[in-house]
């Protein structure tokens, strides 16, 4: 009877032994793909603080009061601007009329996009000025936020 079972339990640990390394290898495969999906996130998230922090410094530079701008002077330099999506630099955008500064690591660009009387919390015999600010933070090379907020300057 053992001459007959000679060999089998070499055949039997071969078998276990090869579902153990695809096990092993999925389970590999699964650790890659999580911690790639976890930089991603990362990358997201520091690109997002980084476009809001931009646009604070953006904010902050409106609000002082020796800050002027000339009021956009078409329906398309009033529109937001559309290279937000694809700007790299500082300088100014012909297109859009927008100039982007560098500041705290991201880039803002502001747009005068005219006066009201009646926005909220002014005060009813006067009027304010209406800025668009838009903050874009980019980290590594491609993952890229993009935040706007409108001021009002009175």
């Amino acid at each position: 009877m053992q001459t007959n079972q000679r060999g089998m339990a070499l055949l039997v640990s071969l078998v276990f032994l090869l579902l153990l390394t695809v096990i092993g290898i999925s389970s590999m495969q699964n650790a890659t793909l999580q911690e790639k999906m976890a930089a991603s996130v990362t990358l997201r998230n520091k690109s997002f603080q980084l476009a809001e922090a931009t646009l604070r410094i953006g904010e902050s530079a409106v609000q002082l009061a020796t800050y002027t701008l000339a009021v956009c002077g078409t329906t398309a330099q009033c529109a937001p601007p559309a290279e937000s999506s694809s700007v790299t630099g500082a300088g100014l955008n012909s297109t859009s009329g927008v100039t982007w500064i560098a500041a705290g690591g991201g880039l803002y660009g502001v747009q005068n996009i005219g006066t009201t009387t009646g926005a909220v919390n002014i005060p009813s015999n006067s009027s304010a000025t209406l800025y668009r600010v838009t903050a874009v933070g980019i980290v590594g090379n491609n993952v890229r936020s993009v935040v706007e907020s409108i001021y009002a300057k009175y």
